[in-house]
């Protein structure tokens, strides 16, 4: 067989393997056949959900929707998805919201999102919904079910609050980077503080020159996060504690051993 005869033979085959490969995918993400006969907001295709907890959460969305008008639904996938025959499936409008949970994209959660929500919880929110939820420490330490049910929770409790622009509590990853920047803006805050002056305990130039670093790690980033997301005052206090103290020792370090080098120079002088 000649080499040009060959070449045509391997590129008529590789053309119809991929045209093989595109073509599964098109028929694995349109299935309505995967849709259930019955009229319900759940669909657990991965069993991700126990059969009472399934029934529950079928009873609480369609109690809420009743109550509330808004309209959540629940699927869950992995290797099998009905795809866009949902939308038709659930009628989605503007004020529904759509949870998809499939742990194939390393984030088990992902949303659909009627216009209607984004009026009261912005783009931000349901970005932080995810990763707080969704991603894999939370859904090791709470299950699948868990990461699915709790994200419910959670844009229920913003919605009968008449909106979120974060995402209610505080995750333990995150009260531990406001407990860092807390004791970071109390260092900066301790060495400014420090005496360069004989006579003088307080630096206050220096404090107030630099208030804009330290005030932004303690406040912006340390307090509040805190208040946005929770009405616990045990984490402010916790955080106020490390500050002081942070800025208490960085205060002392600094005065005995930059202050050895500032006092030679006042003398002379």
């Amino acid at each position: 067989m000649r080499p040009q005869y060959k070449k045509t033979i391997a590129r008529v085959l590789l053309s119809a393997l991929l045209s093989l490969l595109i073509a599964l995918p098109a028929n694995a993400y349109n299935n309505p056949d995967l849709l259930p006969k019955e009229s319900t907001p759940v669909i657990d295709l991965a069993r991700t959900l126990s059969e009472s907890q399934r029934s529950q959460l079928e009873k609480s969305l369609d109690s809420y929707e009743k109550e509330t008008g808004w309209k959540i639904r629940v699927i869950s996938q992995y290797e099998r998805t009905p795809g866009l025959a949902v939308r038709e499936y659930w009628n989605l409008d503007e004020r529904s919201l759509l949870l998809i949970a499939d742990p194939r994209g390393g984030n088990l959660l992902n949303f659909n999102v009627g216009d209607a929500f984004f009026a009261l919880m912005p783009r931000l929110f349901w970005v932080e919904l995810q990763t707080r939820f969704g991603n894999q420490y939370y859904v090791r330490d709470h299950g699948e079910d868990g990461a699915i049910l709790d994200a419910i929770s959670s844009v229920e409790t913003c919605l009968d609050r008449g909106g979120c622009k974060v995402v209610p509590g505080l995750s333990p990853e995150q009260w531990l980077w406001t407990l860092a920047t807390s004791a970071l803006g109390g260092v900066i805050a301790g060495f400014a503080a420090f005496p360069r002056k004989d006579g003088e305990i307080i630096a206050w130039s220096w404090l107030l020159l630099l208030s804009p670093l330290w005030v932004m790690l303690f406040g912006v980033f340390g307090i509040a996060p805190i208040i946005t997301r929770t009405s616990e005052l045990l984490p402010i206090l916790k955080n106020s504690l490390v500050f002081s103290g942070s800025m208490i020792g960085a205060y002392l370090v600094a005065q005995t051993t930059l202050r050895k080098e500032v006092d030679p120079d006042q003398k002379e002088q």
